[in-house]
């Protein structure tokens, strides 16, 4: 892993980026990790993990009460190479299998429920707590690390997030695409907990006009203005 840049390696600086679906948190968090030399989280990998266990485990993820009894039994890691991210259940990667359209139409339900979030709230922290990381999601600076140094809330005009995200899937339609991410964002921003919101003390980046390396350069700036005895100190 990289570890040019300002930041240095063995940093516990710990960078929050939440936000919507379809607005370039993945990319851009992968990218600011990489400037700086820092690790890199994606915890919705992890919910998606859980989900697609879920399904294979023949679970009905819309009972709540099944879910949330069976989330304790799954096995689930993440990488944190910002260049080649992992994620495995029970030892397995399944990388690929949880980007699958069963999976993205299921994780919100899943999400959405207490114990799943409580049990992966725990995993993060773990992760989180060793420092010198870049961590996406969308309760990352309001409920999973609200002691952040450095907190972002990156956007984008919905017709802009359906293209980027049509575009990901190979070019599936747009305007089903766009509806799709408009229902997650109800779902997200209505549930009870850990709703999707911007955190106090964050910085809202709109990436509508903007291309990735001017997103990626905006947040990497706000490093600036970090202390760099807070990097060690939280």
């Amino acid at each position: 892993m990289s570890s040019a840049g300002t930041t240095p390696h063995d940093s516990s600086l710990v960078i929050a980026v939440d936000g919507t679906s379809g607005s370039g948190k993945s990319s851009t968090s992968r990218g600011v990790a990489e400037r700086l030399g820092l690790r890199y989280l994606d915890t919705g990998a992890m919910f998606r993990a859980m989900t697609w266990w879920l399904l294979r485990e023949g679970i009905d993820v819309r009972d709540a009460a099944v879910v949330a009894a069976a989330a304790h039994r799954p096995r689930i890691e993440s990488g944190t190479d910002p260049l080649a991210p992992t994620i495995t259940v029970d030892g397995v990667d399944v990388s690929v299998e949880i980007r699958s359209h069963e999976v993205t139409a299921a994780v919100s339900p899943v999400s959405a429920v207490p114990e799943v979030r409580a049990r992966l709230l725990q995993l993060q922290r773990e992760v989180i707590g060793e420092g010198g990381i870049v961590v996406e999601g969308r309760d990352i600076g309001s409920v999973v690390w609200p002691q952040a140094e450095v907190k972002v809330y990156l956007s984008a005009e919905p017709d802009a997030r359906a293209e980027r995200r049509s575009a990901e899937q190979g070019g599936t339609d747009v305007a089903s695409t766009q509806q799709s991410l408009l229902e997650r964002d109800r779902i997200d921003s209505g549930r009870a907990t850990a709703p999707l919101t911007m955190a106090e003390g964050a910085v809202h980046v709109d990436s509508t006009h903007l291309t990735l390396v001017e997103v990626i350069d905006r947040i990497v700036g706000l490093t600036g203005h970090v202390a760099p005895e807070a990097w060690e100190g939280s």
